[in-house]
């Protein structure tokens, strides 16, 4: 188990016998602090987590990455400028000093992932599908071995050490996703982590304006996949032509997934089911499976498929696997509310992209009655922008009887939807979500299915609770 003096080893290089004291885990949010805890002060845009290092403390944590004295009377041990001293009293509540906070948490989880000599590291990134491809590998893993899978979004530089410091050895697959804002942060990920598994999703236009361009964004991606040893695997989409070349840049087995019958693992004769999941064949070295997972959307056929992949390179058998596919968590994002005037809610309000929102729209082709498609601002595309709004608006007309569009970027949606042929008269533009809003209240009727998607600076995660069915008590009050 992680103890303290795994943590001042990897700082100072010296390992103190007499701080033994095992960790339960790492965190930078005092609230979520617990019994044992290692609690890492960072000093935000918003707030300094030097301030919540007392209140980490009285939540259980024992120990403190800090970067400035904090005044209060714990023990302190400064490792600037080395290791500690041979007398050093080690007790906690122990606040440890560090030139970067940051550097410390890093240097600390690369340490301890070194240790766990017998754990197998799963990687995942990609444009799109990252977190839900990360819950079903789990899931599929899971039936055989003891595997650990990264919480939440934690798949930042910040993120994903804390993940790794909450390891142990009775740990034998870690399931971790990576994410990408920047060339160079997924190098620093895998460099901490290890992988010797690294899947790819897909490449898509998110975070272009970050990255400056789609070929940035490959480069970044590509990180992954260039850390792998030679004794490991690359999962590729072969679907995705750009995460298809990304097989030239690894020294690491490469498994392809998709649905070209070229791959290692192929599907065909996908059929959405709508709410009630997916239904396909599997194709793998000759042999062919009937699947039917509780995933919904067509496009779930790849994270089926690449939580399979993963499943085959760790040597499961294909009861394991299928076991996995069919227990996985059947939406983590898009969550379906009763509205109001017996309509049904697709609650996609998360983050939108335009890979994403193709995504659900395609999901909600695939429902049964009127289709209303409440589509806001994408954003972060960078020289992406309009074409991205474009191709949105393109299947908008294709599925939608009705658009809303919400943000002057969706106006481009708009456009693209009435160039596509959707009339004119089933099109309503709006700037905000409260005007959208006061538009969908006198809207909905029986039967129809509502899709909302957007990016979050649009707020357009407020407009599901105020169309959602309530109960005729909360109705009166």
């Amino acid at each position: 188990m992680l103890t303290i003096a795994d943590l001042v080893e990897a700082i100072s290089g010296h390992r103190p016998a007499a701080a033994a004291q095992p960790l339960s885990g790492a965190t930078h949010d005092s609230r979520s602090a617990s019994a044992g805890m290692l609690f890492v002060a960072f000093k935000g845009e918003q707030a300094d987590g030097h301030d919540y290092v007392a209140a980490a403390f009285k939540n259980g944590a024992i120990v403190a990455f800090i970067e400035r004295d904090v005044p209060d009377d714990w023990a302190l041990l400064d490792l600037r400028q080395g290791p500690p001293p041979e007398d050093f009293a080690w007790q906690t509540p122990l606040c440890i000093r560090v030139e970067s906070s940051l550097a410390a948490l890093q240097q600390a989880a690369a340490f301890w992932r070194r240790k766990l000599t017998q754990l197998r590291v799963i990687g995942i990134t990609g444009s799109v599908g990252k977190t839900t491809t990360k819950e079903l590998t789990a899931e599929v893993l899971s039936q055989r071995f003891h595997t650990f899978k990264s919480s939440g979004n934690f798949n930042n530089e910040i993120g994903l050490p804390l993940s790794v410091l909450s390891l142990t050895e009775e740990h034998q697959c870690a399931v971790l996703e990576m994410g990408f804002y920047v060339i160079g942060e997924i190098a620093l990920l895998a460099d901490i982590a290890v992988p010797e598994v690294g899947v790819l999703t897909n490449i898509g236009t998110v975070h272009a304006e970050r990255a400056g361009s789609q070929e940035a964004i490959y480069q970044g991606k590509a990180e992954l996949v260039r850390a792998l040893p030679s004794h490991g695997t690359a999962i590729l989409n072969m679907d995705d032509q750009n995460v298809k070349r990304m097989a030239t840049e690894t020294q690491a087995r490469v498994f392809f997934y998709g649905l070209d019958p070229a791959a290692d693992l192929w599907a065909d004769n996908v059929e959405g089911l709508g709410l009630d999941g997916v239904r396909f064949q599997l194709h793998y070295q000759g042999e062919t499976l009937h699947v039917r997972i509780p995933l919904i959307g067509r496009h779930s056929v790849h994270t089926a498929l690449r939580a399979a992949a993963v499943g085959l390179v760790e040597g499961m058998n294909w009861g394991e696997i299928l076991s996995g596919l069919r227990i996985g968590n059947p939406q983590l994002r898009l969550v379906t509310v009763q509205g109001r005037n017996d309509s049904l809610l697709l609650d996609d309000t998360y983050n939108a992209s335009p890979e994403s929102t193709m995504a659900a729209l395609n999901l909600l082709g695939e429902l049964d009655g009127r289709k209303i498609a409440v589509l806001g601002d994408m954003l972060e595309l960078g020289p992406y922008e309009a074409q991205g709004h474009q191709m949105v608006g393109a299947l908008a007309a294709e599925v939608a009887d009705v658009l809303v569009t919400v943000g002057p970027r969706a106006r481009t949606i708009a456009e693209a939807a009435a160039a596509g042929g959707l009339d004119a008269a089933a099109i309503r533009q709006f700037e905000t979500s409260e005007e959208a809003l006061s538009e969908l209240r006198g809207l909905l009727s029986p039967g129809d299915v509502v899709l909302v998607k957007g990016s979050r600076a649009l707020k357009m995660e407020t407009i599901v609770p105020q169309l959602e069915e309530r109960p005729e008590a909360e109705q009166t009050q």
